[in-house]
């Protein structure tokens, strides 16, 4: 490779890294997918989402998610045991149950088009949430989640 180009992509890593290092130093949200990165990380919070977005999101849960998965995401204890017609009911969203499993994709995914094509019950959502309500909601369910299990579910796909 050319010295010229080495020297300018090295420049640009220096840039970059300074750019981020002076928005963390600030408390600002750093959106690494920006630059490159699929990650994205709330100083505040070490999550990808921001407390703002955690207290968008309670609302919006209660409305359109707590009639089935329990007002504190907890759902109901019988939730591993089929009913009369083979159906499960709706599952934990607290972190004790498997979707700290599925990727962020797959959740947003699951909201927008129901869990009818997982096999589930749950109905789409696409036509009532915005996008950033989605997001919202996930929020504030993952906010439920302990360190541990976030953490868990960061480093499989999150």
């Amino acid at each position: 490779m050319n010295k010229m180009v080495l020297g300018g992509v090295l420049l640009l890593l220096l840039a970059i890294g300074a750019l981020v290092v002076q928005m963390l130093s600030v408390g600002k949200h750093v959106d690494l997918m920006q630059i490159g990165n699929s990650i994205t990380q709330d100083v505040e919070t070490g999550r990808w989402y921001s407390s703002q977005q955690v207290a968008q999101g309670e609302p919006l849960y209660q409305a359109n998610c707590a009639g089935c998965h329990g007002v504190d995401a907890a759902a109901t204890p019988n939730w591993r045991e089929a009913d009369a017609n083979g159906r499960y009911p709706p599952p934990p969203l607290n972190g004790t149950a498997h979707a700290w499993h599925h990727p962020l994709p797959l959740l947003i995914k699951t909201i927008k088009q129901g869990g009818v094509p997982l096999g589930g019950q749950m109905p789409p959502f696409e036509k009532l949430l915005t996008d950033a309500e989605i997001h919202a909601i996930l929020a504030w369910i993952q906010n439920h989640w302990s360190d541990e299990i976030y953490r868990r579910w960061s480093g499989r796909s999150g």
